[in-house]
């Protein structure tokens, strides 16, 4: 019984240990910006991202510790202009709260800063099947260097993640995407680094576009489809409105057309004048028979 207590207690503090102890943190998220390389001369941003409000960042690169960074939410940015060769390098970030205390959250998975090395030729990259592609095809991007023996990485334009990359296998690489779909529609690039140089890249190469047939575009956010459906709805609206009123305006003119006054009936003569300015009449008279005057009484 007294053991059984003893295991229950130990695993109540254990996930109770943020209030009586110090707080566990989990690792933050880091990334770049530009994600795919940067030349000599260049900018690129190192984003770190926790789950915590309000912390304050570290990022750190082979031993060296860069100044902290308050966030006042759950980011933090550390900008590096004018990149040089000694920027290059493998980096990774952690946070810790601002009230002093002791407890820091692991550091992040590491992310590579590439410099892209002026002096390597730029690679070429291409497709196969061409063409349009058929959902549910196999395709293989092919990507051919100058250079043997060295990694090729896959670039797809506006990807967050990592890119993909092949170990050194002669003077090009091939990578396979199976099963197609609209997903991996969109524009693909290559580079690739020296194995012996593993933070320099090459230029990279010229894009290439995998259409997918049935693509229509890129899908519109669902806010911004929502704000579309909502004017068009306004717009058919206003529409018929105006068309109802139209319609009213047109019966109401009729009707007072219609509430005219009309020549007396007294007056036959009136009625054949005022038909006789519209139309003619034609009349006939038959021989021997004198014409009747009618409405000798009228004007």
């Amino acid at each position: 019984m007294a053991s059984a207590l003893t295991l229950f207690l130990g695993c109540w503090l254990a996930g109770h240990s943020g209030v009586w102890g110090e707080p566990s943190y989990p690792k933050p998220n880091i990334s770049l910006s530009p994600s795919g390389g940067v030349s000599l001369g260049g900018a690129v941003a190192v984003w770190c991202q926790g789950r915590h409000w309000g912390m304050r960042f570290v990022l750190n690169k082979e031993g060296r510790h860069f100044p902290p960074v308050a966030s006042k939410g759950f980011e933090a940015v550390f900008p590096i202009s004018n990149v040089r060769w000694e920027d290059r390098g493998s980096y990774s970030c952690s946070y810790h709260s601002r009230s002093g205390s002791a407890a820091a959250s692991p550091p992040s998975d590491p992310v590579d800063l590439v410099v892209r090395d002026p002096s390597l030729p730029r690679p070429s990259i291409s497709l196969s099947p061409t063409g349009v592609t058929a959902p549910g095809a196999d395709v293989t991007i092919r990507c051919q260097g100058q250079r043997q023996d060295v990694r090729f990485f896959l670039h797809k334009a506006g990807d967050l993640n990592p890119p993909r990359h092949m170990d050194p296998a002669g003077d090009g690489a091939e990578f396979h995407i199976p099963t197609v779909g609209r997903q991996d529609g969109g524009n693909y690039s290559c580079s690739y680094r020296p194995p012996s140089e593993p933070f320099n890249s090459s230029q990279p190469s010229h894009p290439v576009e995998l259409v997918v047939a049935g693509e229509s575009g890129p899908l519109a956010p669902p806010c911004l489809t929502s704000h579309i459906i909502a004017g068009a709805s306004a717009a058919a609206a206003g529409l018929l409105l105006l068309l109802l009123v139209a319609f009213l305006c047109f019966r109401k003119t009729r009707a007072r057309k219609g509430a005219a006054p009309r020549p007396s009936s007294t007056c036959p003569m009136g009625a054949l004048k005022a038909s006789a300015q519209q139309d003619p009449v034609y009349t006939s008279v038959d021989e021997g028979k004198e014409p009747q005057t009618l409405g000798e009484n009228c004007p």
